[in-house]
Parts: C-alpha cells; structure tokens; sequence
C-alpha cells in the first residue's frame, strides 16, 4: 500500500475531527445561547462534505488494508462522534504503518 493512502486518510481525520468539533460549539451557541444559527447551518455543510470525502477515504484504506466489515464500519462512524476520531486515527496509524511500502528508487535498488 502507498503511504499517500495512510497520509490523505489521516488529513481528512484530523480535519472531520476538527469541524465536529467547532459544529459542536456552534451548535451550543445555536441552542444554548440562541444566537449564531446562521455560522452553525455553513458549519454543518461544511463538516457534511468533509465527512463524504472522509468516508472516501477511509473506505478506500480499508478496502486496501483488507479490513473485516465491523472494523470498517467502526472507523467510518467515528467522524460523527466528537473526540473519537483522534483516537481511532491514532490506531489505525500504528496499525497500518507495517502495511505501507515506501517505494525506492530504481537507481537504489540497482545500487544495492
């Protein structure tokens, strides 16, 4: 598997676990405070779209990484709980790191 799969999973992790994050506040200030419905409605699509890219690309490092379908699943819906994904990221890091190749160049391996 190329590090650019394991790399790109893990960008848009961090990124969904962030948005959730800033939705969840502005969801407080919507309905805690009653104010900022607006900045919650552009957070809440922005967050959406990230999520579908996410799902892209964490289904793709799963089918990749030949992962049974709970596993799958497990990682998919932990953009949708604030913090969890932090922690699944950081797992599923140390868990595919021996499946990634790095590639070496041929004049390396005519080298060696």
């Amino acid at each position: 598997m190329k590090r650019s799969v394991l790399t790109r999973y893990r960008v848009m992790a961090y990124v969904t676990a962030v948005m959730l994050l800033v939705l969840c506040v502005s969801m407080v200030f919507k309905y805690g405070f009653d104010t900022g419905a607006d900045v919650t409605f552009v957070v809440s699509q922005i967050h959406g779209l990230l999520y579908i890219i996410y799902l892209i690309f964490a289904f793709d490092l799963g089918a990749k990484a030949k992962w049974p379908v709970g596993k799958l699943l497990w990682v998919l819906l932990s953009g949708t709980i604030p913090l969890v994904a932090f922690f699944v990221e950081r797992r599923i890091t140390r868990e595919v790191e021996p499946l990634v190749q790095d590639r070496v160049p041929a004049e390396a391996k005519a080298r060696a």
